[in-house]
């Protein structure tokens, strides 16, 4: 935290004296305005914060005093005179007792849970962001969407595909046995009954059909295919569970899902796994002795299609051969920045827990977080929002949380 701003060391200094903070909403005055033209004002007997941008006013909260509040959102547009429920998008907070609103710039709301873990406590409402008013234009209704804030930057997460014998099984248990703490699978979901020994959120997402086909309307999946009778598929938010968790998230897809992965929202990289001829596959395919003549010949007649699909969609940036396994390997790793001389391993984030009574401060793209009470440490949370990227429907990465002295 070196070369603070000095405006930045009188706020911790103010903060640390007990005085009232700015910009938090628990705070302020019921229609206190702000200089950046947003106004706030809560009401404490409902827990509801009104945001005003314009002529809107946003409403987060939701229920009585001693109940979980539920963060939904309203709208209100004052020409009109009229309530509004937007749609929203994204997959948002977990009921909480209490939080704290910040207004930020672009049309966003910091919302910061209290008593909470960091991996849940950072959120950021986007109520009129450039993101928002594009879905507002296309879907042709009123919207808002929830984003989480995730501590430090992700690494994108690897497709790969390639047909059947090709041996990309191969070479993505080989990148897993090397590096078991940087890389990570997505549970997918299913609408088929568990089997025997199958636990749900291990094996697979266990979910009920009218469920999964809402949830695929809403474009909460990347990729999804109906196998006899019952939908299998991988959802955003799997995806961004094991990249939450310092993971890169590999996803072993055929060419169809990788189509319907890359036309999504997600940032990734497509890699596309070539046999060196089709008489080496076919030799492949019959060495395994699993299978019979005619699927044998059915899954030649499929990987002619995905080959000549993968190669030609433009959806792959990456094609390897594998007519060597040890050299294809070696090409992988190097598609992925991954060399001997430095290995890498997935980064140990550690956690930090927000206090439940706290104050919050706003300063320039610092929110200094102060514990209230008498027996209060004199350590503050400083979250930095300098170096966030990304946004709703999603996450927001690029946080950098820090414990300092405030003294």
């Amino acid at each position: 935290l070196s070369g603070l701003s000095s405006v930045f060391l009188e706020a911790i200094e103010k903060a640390s004296m007990g005085e009232a903070p700015a910009f938090f909403v628990d705070h302020l005055e019921n229609g206190q305005e702000h200089t950046n033209g947003f106004r706030v004002k809560t009401e404490p007997e409902h827990r509801d914060t009104f945001v005003q941008i314009g002529d809107r006013s946003y409403v987060i909260g939701g229920n009585h005093e001693g109940n979980p509040l539920f963060l939904g959102a309203q709208i209100h547009d004052k020409n009109i005179n009229k309530w509004f429920t937007p749609t929203v998008l994204g997959t948002g907070p977990k009921p909480c007792k209490a939080y704290s609103a910040i207004v930020l710039k672009q049309g966003r709301i910091l919302v910061i849970k209290k008593g909470s873990a960091s991996d849940d406590s950072i959120w950021f409402l986007e109520v009129d962001s450039p993101f928002v008013r594009e879905q507002r234009k296309l879907l042709g209704k009123e919207v808002v969407a929830w984003s989480k804030g995730v501590r430090r930057n992700a690494e994108k997460p690897i497709v790969i595909s390639g047909p059947s014998g090709v041996g990309k099984g191969t070479l993505i248990a080989m990148l897993m046995q090397e590096f078991p703490s940087m890389f990570g699978f997505s549970v997918s979901h299913t609408t088929r009954s568990p089997r025997c020994m199958e636990e749900n959120g291990v094996h697979y997402h266990f979910t009920d059909k009218t469920v999964m086909d809402k949830e695929i309307n809403d474009g909460k999946f990347l990729e999804f295919a109906s196998v006899h009778g019952n939908l299998y598929g991988t959802s955003i938010e799997s995806v961004e569970v094991v990249t939450d968790s310092g993971k890169r998230c590999i996803l072993d897809i055929d060419v169809q899902g990788a189509r319907s992965v890359k036309a999504s929202s997600l940032d990734a990289i497509f890699i596309f796994v070539c046999p060196p001829s089709m008489k080496e596959l076919e030799d492949r395919l019959r060495a395994r002795g699993t299978e019979t003549e005619e699927q044998i010949q059915k899954r030649l007649r499929n990987a002619e299609a995905e080959i000549k699909a993968g190669e030609s969609s433009g959806i792959f940036e990456h094609i390897l051969y594998n007519d060597n396994l040890e050299e294809c390997y070696k090409n992988l790793k190097n598609l992925l920045g991954i060399n001997d001389e430095s290995p890498v391993n997935g980064v140990e984030v550690e956690g930090i827990s927000l206090p439940k009574e706290h104050t919050v401060t706003k300063v320039e793209d610092k929110i200094l977080i102060q514990e209230r009470g008498e027996a209060t440490k004199n350590n503050m949370i400083v979250l930095d929002l300098f170096s966030i990227n990304g946004g709703a429907p999603g996450r927001t990465r690029g946080i950098i949380l820090d414990t300092v002295n405030s003294s």
